[in-house]
């Protein structure tokens, strides 16, 4: 019967990310696991939501930086796709750059690449009963960023979805124009986002925000 093995409910898992080798790797830690199965694996944003277009998985692992889509376009793709669909969100980046942008976004969870396999497994079984899965270290940074005034958060912190999405485009050097055939909006519809997020992040043009974007690691 698909999905079971020995009695147990099997979490079929596919793994996004664009290096053979981290692919392996996470296989390898997942193989060893009972109740776990690799279901598919993916190298581009694309075949993420093809797959998961045609077929069934119970949680998603995705690197943030994969080479045709940025992890937060996919996620958000992804999560109109298939709503309930867990996404755990593998990054190289530290925990206070991206990962309470990304569990607004709609991620389950995040995980730095540096983490204990034993932390990875733990985290897939949290997210695939339908629950976030919070590191101690993300945990902190969630109590601070509830705890704090408005003036201490950092300054992307304070976007919504949508504008976080955009704001990443700006300072990695996509133009206005680009952004909205990219993610099917008007022209007008970015230029108001663009005004809005130079304002929130109290900026006055692009290159402020690629210099910030860039000392705050928050693009590749």
């Amino acid at each position: 019967m698909p999905g079971q093995k020995w009695g147990l409910h099997m979490i079929r898992i596919l793994i996004a990310d664009d290096h053979a080798i981290v692919r392996a790797g996470l296989k390898q830690f997942v193989t060893g696991e009972m109740d776990m199965q690799v279901a598919g694996e993916a190298e581009t944003g694309k075949q993420v939501l093809d797959m998961i277009r045609n077929n069934d998985y119970e949680v998603v692992l995705l690197d943030i930086s994969m080479p045709d889509l940025s992890g937060v376009d996919i996620l958000q793709r992804l999560k109109r796709i298939k709503p309930e669909l867990p996404v755990l969100i593998l990054s190289g980046f530290p925990e206070n750059q991206y990962a309470v942008n990304l569990i607004r976004t709609g991620a389950s969870g995040y995980l730095n690449k540096e983490s204990a396999s034993e932390e990875l497994v733990k985290a897939i079984r949290v997210v695939a009963q339908g629950r976030k899965y919070v590191s101690p270290g993300l945990a902190q940074i969630m109590v601070k960023d509830l705890a704090s005034d408005q003036g201490d958060r950092p300054l992307h912190s304070t976007l919504s979805e949508r504008e976080f999405q955009i704001f990443r485009k700006l300072a990695a050097g996509a133009g206005v124009s680009r952004i909205a055939a990219e993610l099917n909006l008007s022209v007008k519809t970015i230029s108001t986002y663009r005004s809005r997020v130079l304002e929130k992040m109290n900026m006055k043009n692009n290159a402020e925000l690629t210099s910030y974007a860039i000392r705050n690691r928050l693009i590749d």
